[in-house]
C-alpha cells in the first residue's frame, strides 16, 4: 500500500540531505546525484562536503552545524533562493554506546541536540516552504533502535524513539496536504547475525521505499523484524530476549 506519493523521477528535483558527509546521508546523496536530483550538502565537515561536491559536479555544499538554528535557517534561505525544495533529508546523528553505569548527562543530551533538536530546526527551516508550496517529501532518518530499550543504548534510543513518533505525527499532519512524510530505520546491535549492509545498498533501499511510496523504510528488514517483534512480548519475555541477544 503506497503511503506517500511515489518519487520515481529525480531529475531537476531540488533535494536537502543534511548529515551527508559520511554514511547512508552521502550515499543517498550520490545515488540521488546519479539520478539528476539537484543535490544540496550539508554538515559540520567542510573539507568532506568540497570532497563530494568535487566528485560531483553540480551539487552544492552548505556547511552547518544542526544544533545552531540560525545556522540551518541561514542555510535553508540561501537554497531557496532558487526558488524551490523538493525533498529534505535529516540523517546528522550522533551515537556513542552508554550504560547507566557510566551515566553521562552531556553524552545524553549531545545525543539530544543533535539527533532530535537538529531535526527540529530543519523542519523550522524546511517546513513553511512546504506547505506554502503544498508539496514535498520530508524524511527522517530514526533507528530500530527506537522500538524499545537495548543495552548500551541509554542515550542514543530515546532519541530515535523520539524522531519515529515525530515522522509518525508529521504524516498524520501532512498526508492531506500533499507533503510526503518517511522515515528509515537502519537496524542496530543486539539482533540476531546478519549480513552487514553497506551505505550504499542502505541508499539504494531508501530510493526503492521512496519510488513505492513507503512510509518507513527498513534498512535491512531481516535485523529491524527481530526488534519489532520483541517489541510486541509482554516485558518479562522482552527482557529475557534482549539479555539473550546480547550474550548475557
Amino acid at each position: 500500500m503506497s503511503l506517500n506519493p511515489r518519487l520515481t523521477d529525480w531529475r531537476d528535483q531540488v533535494v536537502w540531505l543534511v548529515g551527508a558527509s559520511r554514511g547512508i546521508g552521502r550515499a543517498t546523496a550520490s545515488a540521488l546525484h546519479a539520478r539528476g536530483a539537484r543535490v544540496f550538502v550539508s554538515a559540520r565537515q567542510a573539507p568532506a562536503l568540497d570532497e563530494f561536491t568535487a566528485q560531483h559536479p553540480g551539487a552544492v555544499a552548505l556547511p552547518l552545524d544542526v544544533t545552531d538554528a540560525a545556522a540551518v535557517r541561514q542555510a535553508a534561505r540561501t537554497l531557496l533562493d532558487l526558488g524551490r525544495l523538493d525533498a529534505v533529508m535529516y540523517c546528522a546523528g550522533h551515537a556513542r554506546a552508554l550504560r547507566a553505569s557510566g551515566f553521562s548527562l552531556d553524552e545524553m543530551l549531545r545525543h539530544q541536540q543533535v539527533n532530535y533538536v537538529g531535526a527540529l530546526h530543519v523542519l523550522d527551516a524546511a517546513l513553511p516552504h512546504f506547505l506554502a508550496q503544498r508539496a514535498g517529501h520530508l524524511c527522517l532518518l530514526g533507528g530500530a533502535a527506537g522500538y524499545g530499550g537495548l543495552p548500551q543504548g541509554l542515550a542514543d534510543g530515546p532519541t530515535r524513539a523520539a524522531l519515529i513518533n515525530l515522522a509518525e505525527a508529521l504524516y498524520a499532519d501532512l498526508q492531506a496536504r500533499g507533503i510526503g512524510v518517511s522515515l528509515v530505520n537502519p537496524g542496530c546491535a543486539g539482533t540476531p547475525p546478519a549480513v552487514p549492509v553497506t551505505p550504499e545498498q542502505a541508499a539504494q533501499e531508501i530510493l526503492r521505499g521512496w519510488a513505492r511510496g513507503a512510509f518507513e523504510i527498513d534498512v535491512p528488514r531481516r535485523v529491524t523484524r527481530w526488534i519489532k517483534l520483541r517489541r510486541l512480548l509482554p516485558y518479562g519475555a522482552y527482557f529475557a530476549a534482549v539479555r539473550r541477544a546480547a550474550g548475557r
